[in-house]
């Protein structure tokens, strides 16, 4: 009785429900005007959104999108389902997948866990986001704790925190760059951006991120949430089980948006350092994502490569992202299981 009373929802970001341009601004409209994304004044975001960003963007994004869409969908969606498919039978409760953004949407998902559970006492939730940012981490949590409020008040919700550094999940990332080793020249982290601001906004101490340059070296308790720091550490971790000096890697961020700063330095910038400085094949990981999608099969593999043999680069190595390889999928189980061991509340 304690499967059914127990459900597992794994969350990601989303991607539009067609290649399409009608799709793709949907899928935009509804992602930049969360505000946990575009963190500015509504009536801001609104004018940004609808009549800067939307006019034109959609049609660049889908034919992105055209490049890397399989028969089965959208990759991220496909390469979740996957992962869903094998982690599954490794737990001992009921497992779904949701959406931040477009389908399967949280709210759906959450209302097909209630009409299949109608017992259920807890959810335990996982972010696949390893590293923490109120762009992804934070608006999961808030969008899945305005839905339990009204599609299932009574259900205890336990939210598995950023694994940026479980071992489990490192060493799962290291077994995917493995192969490569003996190959590899230089070895590029290229992380999603965030703009500095929204680092600052989670820092509790309101004073310590970006205050001086060792921020993300010193302890500070600020790093339970700061994305730079969580990055950082997610590399050196890696690094050190691979055996490579500081001398043949570097972290990066990508998908910058706007002209507010964000965090640096930019991937586009360093590819061109990289090819000038005399880099010839480079490679390049994105351990911000678990599975493969737009900002990682067009954004990295397909346009960074460009842009490095267009500065003088021979050719760049794209190690794809953890999908469902047996490594991560055990991992993950990992990371869930002692909560679904714990005790359940008296919810009722």
């Amino acid at each position: 009785m304690m499967k059914n009373k127990q459900v597992v929802l794994w969350l990601n970001l989303g991607s539009p429900d067609s290649p399409e341009v009608s799709d793709v601004r949907r899928y935009l409209a509804e992602f930049l005007m969360d505000p946990y994304v575009l963190d500015i004044p509504f009536l801001l975001r609104v004018m940004i959104v609808y009549l800067a960003i939307l006019p034109t963007r959609p049609a660049k994004s889908a034919h992105a999108y055209q490049q890397v869409w399989t028969e089965e969908g959208a990759p991220l969606i496909v390469n979740s389902r996957h992962f869903l498919a094998k982690v599954s039978p490794l737990l001992d409760a009921p497992s779904y997948l949701a959406m931040r953004y477009a389908n399967p949407s949280i709210f759906s998902v959450i209302s097909q866990i209630k009409q299949d559970h109608p017992d259920i006492q807890r959810l335990v939730t996982i972010p696949l986001y390893p590293q923490y940012a109120m762009s992804s981490t934070l608006t999961v949590e808030k969008k899945v704790e305005e839905v339990m409020s009204t599609v299932l008040p009574n259900v205890e919700v336990v939210t598995i925190k950023p694994f940026y550094k479980d071992a489990g999940y490192i060493d799962a990332l290291v077994h995917s760059i493995q192969p490569n080793l003996n190959d590899i020249e230089f070895l590029l982290f290229s992380y999603h951006g965030l703009p500095e601001r929204q680092i600052k906004k989670m820092d509790a101490s309101g004073q310590w991120c970006f205050s001086r340059p060792d921020c993300c070296r010193v302890p500070n308790n600020a790093h339970s949430t700061c994305y730079r720091h969580q990055c950082y550490e997610t590399t050196r971790l890696v690094c050190e089980k691979l055996g490579l000096g500081d001398d043949k890697f570097m972290v990066s961020f990508q998908s910058r948006l706007g002209r507010d700063p964000w965090v640096k330095p930019y991937t586009d910038e360093v590819l061109e350092m990289l090819a000038q400085r005399g880099v010839k094949r480079l490679h390049v990981a994105c351990p911000a994502f678990v599975a493969d999608c737009l900002e990682t099969l067009e954004e990295i593999s397909i346009r960074s490569k460009e842009d490095f043999i267009a500065a003088g680069g021979e050719d760049l190595v794209y190690i794809p992202c953890l999908n469902d390889s047996d490594e991560w999928v055990k991992a993950a189980a990992a990371l869930v299981t002692p909560y679904l061991s714990s005790p359940l509340k008296d919810t009722l």
